[in-house]
């Protein structure tokens, strides 16, 4: 309904309601309801997730159109981003936001900062997700209380073309609401409170939740070690509660992206259940570790023996129970989870890697993609990895394998700063920059996100202004670091109350009010510098 068309109905209501509604301005209403397009969490998972479907879609028929993320740890923070990128690009089309569990844990949990093991309360994910929700309709609220604003001038004005002009931009507004892909890390607990967390995901607006097949207690980041695996059945089974969650509430195209950490996985927590040969458990358990045995004298107290191609084997145990996987496996458990999960409904795939290669993921995802043609990757640009010394490396080798002279160059130590004008250094900065292109092309790229930038930019900023302001630059660091530049570059907080919503309660006060409202926004307010 656009805003004149919401007017007459209101204008119709009040009348209907009789004298008693004789202060409510239909207009007012109108402009309220326009600033709040989402009532409820479920409103933006089914708005995002239709999103999200159609991106898949359009990337299927062009990989071109891949989609992008950062991570956010607050809503402030993705409420910012969303503002910029409708500041620099005019729309926010193929742009999401993604929750990281890393930055939950370490940012967010009562129990102050803690490592990525599942350890930070369960609800805090769900929390996030309201709160960057809550900031980013207050970021639709603020833009189009300016339109408001604007319109109400060229009323009093008399313009009618710029009056239709801004109604027009009412109607066409697009809303700073994106999808959110959030991690539910390995389901904080059975498959029964993996649907529970993802039922209050879904409530406070996910449209997308990305699980990974570790073992829930055993939970590690993605990129440090010891990190122990399931067996597909238990994987699926909550990859099932994830769907069964999306369902029950009404997001009947909720999208589901399953995590594998077999590539850097070297352990599982139990022998998979198998009934005959060639069957998934067989197929898990065929990786496993282990010494053939002839006899029964080969078995000593406590060991545990399988039947593994034909053959009774004594699987290799650690001290801590846990069964170790065949070296050299990783990658053939990554393909044969992706396939898997694609088959028992999940939507995307997410492999981490231990470095951010081409050739490497397509070599996976080739492989996968032989069984389902379609298979789409999130992709994990992680500052985990030293982006600087890998490309550099990778050109290095590549200029090896050529035959190339690289005499010049010390490849362990690539990352010094003296290579950053080398011809090496231009071209590992080229290729750094086109790796998303690259991959969304050549490896099924559909989403690449950095799961914790803005952890890293608000650490670099913080010390920045800390090493002026407290050293001897003094007010001069805040003023020309910080605030100088958001003038000139148009960035929104320079106006910190407008953006916190004082015009915004302004405007409300006049309509509670009338002409006995107390505004913030008069002539003593020194946000009016700016």
């Amino acid at each position: 309904m656009s805003y004149q068309e919401d007017i007459k109905a209101l204008t119709q209501l009040r009348e209907a309601m009789g004298s008693n509604w004789a202060s409510i301005r239909p207009e007012n209403a109108a402009r309220l309801r326009a600033q709040n397009r989402f009532k409820t969490g479920l409103d933006i998972a089914k708005y995002t997730a239709k999103i999200m479907r159609e991106d898949m879609a359009a990337y299927d028929a062009d990989t071109a159109q891949y989609t992008q993320s950062l991570g956010c740890w607050h809503g402030f923070i993705g409420q910012q981003k969303l503002i910029s990128i409708k500041k620099h690009f005019g729309t926010t089309k193929r742009r999401y936001l993604y929750l990281s569990g890393w930055m939950v844990a370490a940012l967010r949990s009562e129990f102050g900062p803690l490592p990525d093991q599942s350890m930070h309360e369960k609800t805090s994910v769900a929390g996030l997700i309201e709160e960057l929700y809550t900031f980013l309709r207050q970021a639709d609220a603020w833009e189009l209380n300016h339109l408001f604003r604007a319109l109400e001038e060229a009323k009093a004005a008399g313009d009618a073309a710029k009056v239709a002009e801004l109604e027009a931009q009412i109607d066409d507004h697009e809303t700073h609401v994106v999808p959110i892909i959030a991690d539910i890390d390995a389901g904080f607990g059975n498959a029964e409170a993996t649907y529970l967390l993802a039922k209050k995901m879904i409530e406070a607006g996910a449209c997308c939740i990305q699980i990974e097949n570790q073992v829930s207690d055993e939970k590690q980041c993605g990129h440090q070690d010891g990190k122990v695996t399931v067996p597909h059945e238990d994987f699926l089974a909550k990859i099932n509660a994830v769907r069964y969650a999306f369902l029950e509430l009404g997001v009947d195209d909720g999208v589901i992206v399953a995590r594998t950490d077999s590539l850097g996985a070297g352990l599982t927590q139990k022998i998979a259940v198998t009934k005959e040969p060639g069957d998934l458990g067989d197929q898990y358990n065929a990786f496993l570790d282990g010494d053939e045995i002839t006899s029964a004298s080969d078995i000593d107290n406590g060991d545990v023996v399988i039947k593994q191609n034909g053959k009774l084997v004594k699987v290799k145990r650690l001290a801590s129970g846990l069964y170790q996987f065949k070296p050299g496996t990783g990658e053939d458990r990554v393909v044969l989870d992706c396939i898997t999960s694609l088959q028992n409904g999940a939507d995307l795939l997410w492999i981490e890697t231990e470095k951010p290669h081409v050739g490497q993921i397509a070599g996976m995802v080739n492989r996968i993609r032989q069984v389902v043609p379609d298979a789409k990757l999130v992709y994990n640009n992680s500052p985990s990895f030293n982006w600087t010394l890998n490309f550099r490396q990778q050109v290095f080798d590549a200029w090896e394998a050529e035959g190339k002279d690289v005499s010049a160059y010390d490849r362990a130590n690539l990352m010094s700063a003296e290579y950053d004008a080398t011809e090496l250094g231009r071209l590992a900065d080229e290729w750094t920059q086109n790796f998303q292109r690259d991959a969304a092309r050549e490896a099924g790229i559909f989403h690449h996100l950095i799961t914790l930038p803005t952890y890293h930019t608000a650490a670099l900023s913080t010390d920045n202004l800390a090493k002026g302001y407290f050293g001897d630059e003094g007010m001069l660091a805040y003023v020309a670091g910080v605030q100088r530049r958001e003038i000139r570059e148009g960035i929104a907080t320079v106006k910190h109350q407008d953006m916190a919503g004082s015009n915004i309660g302004d405007d409300h006060k006049e309509f509670f009010h009338g002409d006995a409202a107390l505004k913030a926004g008069g002539k003593d307010n020194t946000m009016n510098q700016f």
